[in-house]
């Protein structure tokens, strides 16, 4: 655990008792504050009362006698409309601020300082392949030796993990959420992977959902700031955070150019990644034969996290053979079986259209099971992708809809996985690969997308007879 600095003696309201709700709380509680604890859910204080936490209800509190609101990150403070209760403190002048923000500020204490090598921090942000990246930089500390923790979006909250030892590198997933509230920021490298349409009633349009994720460059100033320029948002980001073309301490990636300017670059094109440096190469990568990496989505996350290790010192041999061993995420473009020369990929996590393009042009002929509760828009922005799909395989609320965008691609409504996949099944030929990347968010059928792609993953195996 992580205790939180500052707040020793005084009153910390906490709205939100989720994951990291809790563990706000007892990093809180174990930095010596007063915790005022609350969640809008029965459900939640229920579970919060079995964890020994005294709860007071905040839409009653005096604010004059609170220091300070922490608020989960699913909870809105501005767009479309403020939380009651992050209203009325923002209007008595409390600070509200979020776990990200009190871990920041918290994280570095007199025995770190003293440390022969200060333990580093590197945060992640962007629109698709954060959770990959930030895996995948974990996995490459790992594999050298280095002592790593990862927190944040994934795996633990960021206040619930260790303390830092002796050298050891923390990295973080962070979403426009987190970031757009921190009162802290102030990571050793920060990582911009992509930026695309996502979140923009939350963040009142495009403009504040790029602005949110932003601040996590300009706010604390990153020693290393690594980023995707594969779309004008992150051409302007370097842009703003380079001195001159040749400042390296940005490092320009790209999954979709070959970038040779006279500034640090890591690209990935036909398979094969490059670093290059004052306009010439120093490394070479080929990743084409790693399974755990397919299309140039995941060649695009091994070139942000290539670039974040060399950051931290390690060689490219090290780096590639790091690479090689990644066996991926679950339920991004996860390899469930492979049986009769057809491949079976789980890619639940795909439930935008950006995120779903990615996972068709990964790969060539594709048995396609998409659908769920569909976004604005539906799914004309993959028709450019289609020539992949010899068939869709529709479920959910969104299949007769998605189906009318279609145009002639082959295609049948199945409404439910068991039926889309036993479909896909029986008509998938050897080199085909029956994928799951649904276009959709999992709400009309599934808790989250974890549960859709679990059962697709069950509907195979029950398929095979595994």
């Amino acid at each position: 655990m992580i205790p939180v600095q500052g707040h020793e003696g005084q009153n910390v309201a906490v709205l939100g008792l989720g994951r990291s709700g809790l563990a706000t709380c007892a990093a809180l509680r174990a930095g010596g504050a007063r915790v005022l604890a609350w969640d809008e859910s029965p459900e939640a204080r229920a579970r919060a009362e079995a964890d020994g936490l005294d709860l007071h209800d905040l839409s009653r509190v005096d604010w004059a006698d609170v220091a300070a609101l922490i608020t989960s990150p699913g909870i809105a403070h501005l767009y479309p409309a403020p939380n009651r209760i992050i209203a009325s403190a923002l209007a008595a002048g409390v600070p509200v601020d979020n776990d990200i923000g009190l871990f920041f500020r918290s994280f570095s204490t007199a025995r770190t300082i003293e440390f022969e090598q200060p333990p580093k921090v590197v945060a992640v942000t962007g629109s698709n392949g954060k959770s990959t990246t930030t895996a995948l930089i974990h996995h490459i500390l790992t594999e050298a030796g280095r002592p790593a923790q990862m927190a944040g979006n994934i795996g633990r909250g960021v206040l619930s993990i260790d303390p830092p030892s002796d050298g050891e590198v923390v990295v973080l997933e962070l979403s426009s959420y987190q970031t757009e509230l921190a009162r802290a920021l102030t990571p050793d490298i920060a990582v911009f992977t992509n930026l695309s349409p996502d979140h923009l009633d939350r963040h009142g349009g495009m403009g504040g959902y790029f602005a949110a994720k932003r601040r996590l460059f300009v706010e604390g100033g990153p020693d290393r700031a690594v980023i995707g320029v594969d779309e004008i948002e992150g051409v302007f980001l370097a842009g703003q955070l380079a001195q001159a073309a040749e400042d390296a301490r940005v490092i320009r990636v790209s999954a979709s150019a070959k970038l040779t300017g006279p500034g640090w670059n890591v690209f990935a094109r036909k398979g094969f990644l490059s670093e290059y440096r004052r306009g010439r190469q120093v490394a070479s990568v080929d990743l084409r034969a790693m399974a755990g990496l397919p299309g140039a989505h995941n060649h695009q996350n091994a070139c942000a996290a290539y670039a974040v290790a060399r950051s931290l010192g390690l060689a490219p041999r090290l780096i590639e053979d790091a690479l090689a061993t990644f066996q991926g995420l679950p339920h991004r473009s996860q390899l469930v079986a492979e049986a009769g020369g057809v491949r079976y990929v789980n890619d639940s996590k795909a439930t935008n259209v950006e995120s779903a393009a990615r996972a068709l042009q990964a790969f060539n002929r594709i048995r396609w099971i998409a659908g769920g509760l569909g976004k604005d828009g539906g799914i004309a922005p993959l028709l450019p992708h289609l020539d992949r799909v010899a068939k869709a395989y529709l479920i959910g609320h969104s299949a007769r809809a998605f189906a009318l965008q279609l145009g002639e691609t082959p295609h049948e409504i199945c409404e439910t996985m068991g039926r889309a996949v036993s479909a896909a099944m029986a008509e998938a030929e050897p080199g085909d690969v029956v994928l799951l990347a649904p276009a959709a968010a999992s709400f009309d059928q599934y808790p989250d997308f974890e549960k859709r792609g679990e059962d697709f993953m069950a509907c195979v195996q029950a398929g095979l007879g595994a």
